[in-house]
């Protein structure tokens, strides 16, 4: 953010979106940064920047215009500074490439502009994976809160850990058993916004997919305020937008056992029938046996009704249900399983 800073102090970020070639969906913010920070010492910047990320001062009510493809909308920021743009392209999108931009500008309090990039999958995809990111890209820890909140604020990208073989998993399905589909991925976090550089430096790090990363909510962490606001339904909603968006395709949906992802996957499944390929959740083992008792239940419901859970150790589980569903391609099962077994003897040796 440092490096965005518009006039003012006012900064204009624009996070990645997605869509078709119908709608489009973007979120960003708008918020106030002081301009006179000094030189400081790499630890006090640190810390600067974390308290930075919990405590934005949002631009309320700001002005913008968004322009896509010949269309042009006018949208404000809310309470917490956030815009949200939903809008037809004015003209044939070009289908030779997926990443597009939307030209977005700031008329008021000030007047900036930004870019953000929209992911509109080529007409190969043939199904759209939406991902949880906490326990189930990288280890956070969402059953210990303390551990979570030192992961989630105080970790840079470097600092984070990966589960062995995701990276590999997830270009797999990308990818697609065709190797050149190009799923749309989606990925979603229990984190606040205030993250999302944070988040999206760790991917490109361990060379995950890139695709828009959604937040439940914005925690409106302060000083007199210094715990998160509850989440209720968000995911559900969430998830349901993107299947509205996407309604030509099936979905595969990816989570873990630590909270309530079975549970919400499960909802989803049942209001979406024969739209879900199928539900993978990763077994936290932190949550205990009790827990992992609940979700088998919960996948024998499922398979009861069509439905189809796998209550996966590892991402070697999820890769090769994954090869037997022809959802990647046999190779990139190989690739999983060479992962897992690298990091499971590189534990061993330690």
């Amino acid at each position: 953010m440092r490096k965005a800073r518009g006039r003012d102090g006012v900064v204009l970020q624009a996070y990645r979106g997605y869509g078709s070639a119908e709608r489009i969906f973007v979120i960003g913010r708008v918020f106030w940064q002081r301009t006179d920070t000094p030189a400081t010492p790499a630890r006090e910047s640190e810390l600067r920047d974390l308290v930075r990320r919990i405590r934005r001062r949002p631009v309320r009510g700001a002005r913008l215009r968004a322009r896509f493809y010949g269309a042009e909308i006018a949208v404000e920021t809310d309470p917490d500074g956030y815009f949200r743009v939903e809008m037809a392209p004015g003209g044939a999108v070009p289908r030779d490439r997926v990443w597009h931009q939307l030209d977005i500008e700031l008329v008021a309090p000030t007047r900036l502009t930004a870019t953000a990039d929209v992911y509109i999958p080529p007409t190969a995809a043939r199904f759209v994976v939406v991902s949880d990111i906490d326990d189930t890209v990288m280890v956070t820890g969402v059953v210990n809160k303390a551990a979570m909140l030192w992961r989630l604020f105080v970790q840079d990208a470097e600092d984070r850990t990966v589960f062995p073989g995701v990276s590999h998993l997830y270009r797999a399905l990308h990818a697609g058993a065709s190797g050149a589909e190009g799923n749309p991925m989606i990925y979603v976090s229990r984190a606040p916004w205030g993250l999302y550089d944070v988040l999206e430096s760790f991917f490109q790090r361990h060379d995950i997919p890139v695709g828009p990363i959604l937040f439940l909510r914005e925690w409106g962490v302060g000083w007199r305020h210094p715990l998160p606001r509850r989440a209720t339904d968000h995911k559900r909603i969430l998830i349901d937008a993107v299947m509205a968006l996407y309604d030509r395709l099936p979905v595969v949906l990816i989570g873990d056992s630590g909270q309530h992802d079975p549970e919400v996957y499960g909802r989803i499944v049942a209001h979406h029938p024969g739209r879900v390929l199928a539900v993978y959740i990763r077994d936290v083992t932190a949550a205990g046996p009790e827990r992992a008792a609940e979700v088998a239940a919960l996948a024998a419901t499922l398979r009861a009704d069509g439905g189809h859970l796998v209550l996966a150790a590892d991402s070697r589980a999820i890769a090769e249900d994954a090869a037997r569903l022809g959802l990647i391609a046999p190779d990139a099962l190989a690739a999983v399983e060479a992962r897992v077994e690298e990091r499971r003897h590189t534990e061993a040796a330690e």
